[in-house]
């Protein structure tokens, strides 16, 4: 297949899934309406996460301290200082850039288990200090932001950030964005860098790369788009917690790429979309839903070892990102 062809294929089927999802806007109910808005944005932050461990091969267990250093860095300015939401938007995806710098720094003179674990350690010491400071982060209850707070001013144009379809089309915009720089980073010679590094990092070295480098812009990329996902959720579900920041946050983004298949592009959606609504549907029916959850991730992982999509290439579609 020529290179043409892939592109083509590549941008009809991202293309396709996006009309998809901006179509599902006028016809989902109003549930399931907020619940696709919800997704996208948790899709964003498994996509920053899938930068990291499908395409470099780092496993982290600290991911949640990036994802809420956007949530705090935007909701703390709107709620204390009366940021706008676009300049707190900036300020949360700003404090990820920099967090996940000075962490990258730190954790990347570490390999294998050590990295996971110094992660887990710097996610927990971030996690214990939106307790500690819970004069301003709101401790155990966090945060809501009011509906005054959440509306934006552009070209002289009101947009309430609260409204369920001006909501759900800032999610599709936001996941638009990030799917597409993840096409291209991941086609690009940078991404095939990263590859290299995951699957053979001493050979990449000998190559000439500078593997240290390299994995820091990676960590740099990937707690950015995180934290741009923490942002836009406090932005537009209007709460502040810290949940979001506990080894439960960092788990789930790891889970839902190793069910949609890792180092693919689409691939942390799907697993988001399917992990959220199998604990939907089940939970409804039943206080053994963690029972049911692990049966139907027992069964995926046998049928599909390499996720959903993941599988999907090795099989069928050589050409999918």
């Amino acid at each position: 297949m020529s290179g043409g062809e892939t592109r083509g294929r590549v941008a009809l089927l991202h293309g396709g899934v996006l009309l998809l999802l901006f179509a599902l806007n006028f016809v989902l109910p109003e549930y399931h309406h907020g619940v696709m808005a919800r997704v996208l944005v948790l899709a964003v932050f498994a996509m920053g996460y899938n930068l990291l461990f499908g395409y470099t091969g780092l496993l982290s267990l600290g991911h949640a301290m990036f994802f809420s250093a956007g949530l705090y860095g935007a909701g703390l300015p709107v709620y204390h200082l009366g940021f706008g939401p676009l300049g707190a938007f900036v300020a949360g995806t700003a404090c990820g850039l920099l967090l996940s710098a000075v962490i990258g720094a730190l954790a990347l003179r570490t390999t294998g288990v050590a990295f996971m674990i110094v992660t887990m350690m710097f996610a927990q010491v971030f996690y214990l200090a939106i307790l500690y400071l819970n004069a301003w982060t709101g401790g155990d209850q966090g945060l809501v932001l009011d509906q005054a707070l959440r509306r934006v001013s552009l070209a002289g144009l009101e947009f309430d950030l609260t409204d369920p379809t001006i909501r759900y089309m800032v999610a599709l915009g936001l996941f638009g964005i990030v799917t597409a720089g993840m096409i291209a980073l991941a086609r690009a010679p940078y991404g095939r860098v990263l590859v290299a590094i995951r699957e053979n990092e001493e050979r990449t070295r000998m190559l000439g790369y500078d593997v240290f480098v390299n994995k820091l812009v990676a960590v740099i990329v990937s707690g950015t788009v995180s934290a741009a996902a923490g942002a836009a959720y406090a932005l537009l579900f209007g709460y502040v917690g810290s949940t979001f920041a506990s080894v439960q946050y960092s788990i789930l983004p790891l889970l839902w790429v190793l069910l949609g298949g890792a180092a693919t592009v689409l691939g942390p959606f799907v697993g988001t979309l399917f992990m959220y609504y199998v604990v939907d549907v089940a939970s409804s029916y039943t206080s053994a839903w963690l029972l049911i959850v692990g049966l139907a991730l027992i069964l995926l992982v046998l049928f599909f070892p390499k996720g959903a999509l993941g599988t999907l290439r090795e099989r069928h579609l050589r050409w999918l990102p």
